[in-house]
């Protein structure tokens, strides 16, 4: 499969371009940013072409991997699934519900292969670990705490124009709800409150009865920055595993899930509609923060599909 890179920043140059180089069961065919500059050197670093049009990588290619942010990442993932290429996407697929629905609309209409790109489900003893729990019945309840220290470290993420606008809920708040969702079950209530910084604290109630309490930050001490996921129910108390992989290879098992999607004509529980049900929880609490209601949630529409090879 012949995957091209659309994007250039430091997300694209850390971890995309150096895994896509790295694959051996892919051919990292080029890349495309809105900085041409950009582009040329990430290009010329890993021996690849860079493309001076979106759509020309896109006509190229097989599969795109995106690494824009999330209102330019909708645009293009959109152009490229109406042509026929498959998408590795990263989070927030997209900043509104009817960005993130056409996306995951383009994907069942043209029988693609989708994954999205959320770093704990890819790799290390952690993908074993949900797995095992998400087997159980009997949750009760869980806590979720995923803070980081973006915005008050010299991270190269602290500048991000979206990110100051969004903050946690939209940038943390997605790989909280890949944990919980899986094992808990769907989200059917959320209940969002503002804490210190962009700090947000969620309650959601589950289809399977569970609720769960999730706290997110970008602007939290670095003394206290850290993930922790603990699940409490009839099998006891269970924590998420400490140990996890490098991004780098992480993103490489996102790549290897791309391609069985492809190949089997299976989704991947990561795909496009599930990035969809992400963005519409996030908007959700997003209301929910402005009116200080709960706000319930209906069932996701979109349902997925089999798969056809490019």
């Amino acid at each position: 499969m012949r995957i091209g890179l659309l994007g250039t920043g430091p997300w694209a140059r850390g971890v995309h371009a150096p895994a896509l180089a790295g694959h051996p069961g892919v051919e990292f065919a080029g890349v495309w940013g809105r900085r041409p500059e950009a582009a040329a050197e990430l290009a010329a670093a890993h021996g690849v072409p860079a493309y001076d049009s979106a759509d020309k990588l896109i006509a190229d290619v097989d599969a795109v991997a995106v690494a824009l942010a999330p209102q330019a990442q909708a645009e293009v993932a959109i152009r490229a699934a109406e042509a026929g290429r498959h998408l590795l996407l990263d989070k927030p697929v997209a900043l509104t519900v009817p960005e993130a629905r056409r996306i995951a609309d383009a994907v069942t209409a043209n029988r693609l292969a989708s994954v999205v790109f959320f770093t704990l489900r890819f790799g290390g003893e952690r993908v074993g670990w949900l797995a095992e729990q998400a087997a159980r019945d009997g949750w009760f309840t869980a806590r979720c705490d995923w803070l980081g220290a973006v915005f008050t470290t010299d991270s190269p993420y602290a500048a991000s124009p979206w990110r100051q606008e969004k903050g946690a809920l939209w940038d943390i708040g997605p790989h909280a709800l890949s944990l919980l969702l899986p094992v808990l079950g769907d989200a059917v209530s959320v209940t969002a409150a503002a804490g210190p910084g962009d700090t947000t604290h969620l309650v959601i109630g589950h289809a399977g009865g569970a609720s769960s309490s999730t706290a997110v930050s970008l602007t939290a001490p670095p003394q206290a920055a850290g993930v922790a996921l603990e699940l409490r129910g009839e099998a006891g108390v269970h924590r998420l595993p400490d140990q996890g992989v490098p991004p780098v290879d992480a993103f490489g098992h996102a790549v290897d899930a791309l391609l069985a999607a492809a190949d089997s004509g299976t989704p991947h529980p990561c795909d496009a509609a599930f990035g969809l049900r992400v963005v519409e929880i996030l908007a959700a609490a997003e209301h929910s923060l402005a009116e200080g209601v709960t706000v319930p949630l209906s069932a996701p529409a979109t349902a997925p599909v089999a798969v056809t090879e490019a």
